[in-house]
């Protein structure tokens, strides 16, 4: 059986903000904080340990969060846009 597109199951979206997440990793990302803010807890150490991966991972990873609509929290949901 098979079921119309519009009966889909929308995802759920988390209370975190992807354009914040991103704010906070390319200032702070040294310090891992984006990573924190979203719950990633082992990558927000990581990243701490790293200084960001010398800036260079930290950097990346915020453009990632701006651009990217599949970013998700700690808990797998979606990352809210607004």
């Amino acid at each position: 059986m098979s079921y119309p597109p519009y009966a889909q199951q929308q995802p759920e979206l988390s209370d975190k903000s992807k354009v914040v997440a991103g704010i906070l990793q390319i200032l702070l990302g040294s310090l891992g904080v984006g990573r924190f803010y979203t719950g990633h807890i082992g990558m927000g150490i990581a990243q701490l340990l790293t200084c960001g991966g010398l800036g260079v991972w930290a950097l990346i990873d915020g453009i990632l969060f701006l651009t990217s609509n599949d970013r998700t929290d700690a808990q797998g949901r979606l990352l809210r846009s607004n």
